[in-house]
Order: structure tokens, then sequence, then C-alpha cells
């Protein structure tokens, strides 16, 4: 494990993940505000097998980790905390069937709180504007937006949200 918030679990994910990651990874509800693109499952089976490789790697700086419900160890979706140039940034997706439980909060909350103990001093955040929820639970959290932009990715209005902690 982790860390655990009240209600989650996270966790590196394992190989056994693979027909949750497969659906997260392929649903265009979900990757719709997102950078990359829908995945096969033998795609999603390389992502998945790529990101369970760095967890040995000594500097990694890519971590993306599955996220659980403690009660039953459900896969819900997944949390990364990844390098950006020199900053932390944090994202995280959920299977759409989750959507509007609250687990967006509590997994950016535990997220602030995991990186302060491993010594984190700001986080940054990129939302696509027009995912109103996500922009939401960031400026809960007293994310500041520092920049306005167009995703060269997506081709969507983006802005860059910060926070020192």
């Amino acid at each position: 494990m982790i860390f655990r918030t009240e209600r989650l679990l996270i966790t590196k994910l394992i190989l056994k993940d693979l027909d949750d990651f497969y659906k997260l990874e392929s649903d265009p509800e979900v990757l719709k505000f997102a950078t990359g693109t829908i995945k096969n499952l033998e795609e999603s089976r390389i992502d998945l097998n790529a990101i369970v490789s760095k967890y040995n790697i000594k500097d990694n700086n890519f971590w993306i980790y599955a996220v659980k419900r403690k009660s039953d160890a459900t896969f819900l979706g997944t949390v990364a905390l990844v390098k950006d140039g020199m900053e932390d940034e944090i994202g995280y997706r959920f299977l759409k069937k989750y959507w509007g439980n609250g687990y967006g909060l509590e997994i950016c909350k535990g997220l602030i709180s995991y990186c302060k103990q491993i010594g984190k001093t700001k986080l940054i955040a990129y939302v696509v504007d027009e995912n109103k929820a996500s922009a939401k639970i960031l400026e809960r959290l007293n994310f500041k937006k520092v920049k306005h932009f167009m995703s060269e990715d997506i081709q969507l209005p983006e802005t860059k949200y910060e926070i020192i902690l």
C-alpha cells in the first residue's frame, strides 16, 4: 500500500488489474479530457507492464497507482504523481460508474497529504476548462490558477493549477 484515505486504498498496480485497467483506458468518456488515446486490450497490457516495471527503477519519476475501495478492494481507477519538467504533477482517472461519489476530492486530499509526507513542496495539475468537476475540486483544495492555454495534444482550452505545500 502506498497510502490510504477514509474510503480508498492506493496501491501499486499489478498485472491482475489488466481487465479493470483496460476498461479505464478504453472508455472515451474517461479519456475525454485526458492526454492519451483510447487503447485496445493489447495496448493496455503493454502500458500496464511498462507502469509496473517502473516501480523497480530507483529514480523513477512516473508513478501511477491503483485506486481501490477500502471496503472490498474494488478497482476504481488510477492516480498519478509524475514529473512535468522539474514540477510534480498529480492526476487521477476513475471508471465512469464511480463518478459522482466524492472520490476525486478524497484522492486529491490524500495525494496532498502523501506528497507532504514524502517531502514535496509544490504540486501542479492540469485541467481542461470543460472539466468543471475537476477544476472545482482543485479550487476547493486551494490550488491556484497559474496559466491558461490551448493544450497541444487534445486541442482544448486548459488551465494549469498549483499549490504550495
